[in-house]
């Protein structure tokens, strides 16, 4: 059988230390930072004629370089939830309108559906 052996020399620092050669995460302030998704899916709503779909809010904040996802594979269901606990934390202060299943507007602008705007246009 072979005994255990403990290394001491390779334990972790103490919490709230950093390890010798790791570099200190700096906090970047938030005006340097640019937008959150939130933030951006507003100006995009606060841009738009009718309600979106995330997906859609997603792709415009890409396509005018307001955000872009830092990788993720879903970033239109991490902003679909986001928004939605928005309208549920903050109800009338919120940003947000649910207007149709999936589609958002600003809230406060006119609560136009997807459907009534199809029938307005035929």
């Amino acid at each position: 059988m072979t005994a255990k052996t403990t290394n001491t020399a390779k334990s972790k620092p103490a919490k709230g230390t950093q390890a010798e050669g790791t570099p200190a995460k700096t906090k970047i302030p938030k005006t340097e930072r640019g937008m959150s998704a939130l933030d951006a899916a507003a100006k995009v709503l606060g841009e738009a004629s009718e309600p979106m779909a995330t997906k859609a809010m997603i792709e415009a904040m890409a396509a005018k370089k307001y955000w872009t996802s830092p990788g993720g594979k879903t970033p239109h269901a991490t902003l679909y939830a986001a928004i939605l606990r928005e309208i549920k934390v903050k109800e009338n202060e919120s940003r947000f309108a649910k207007t149709d299943p999936g589609h958002f507007t600003l809230n406060g602008k006119a609560p136009t559906t997807r459907k009534s705007a199809r029938k307005g246009k035929a």
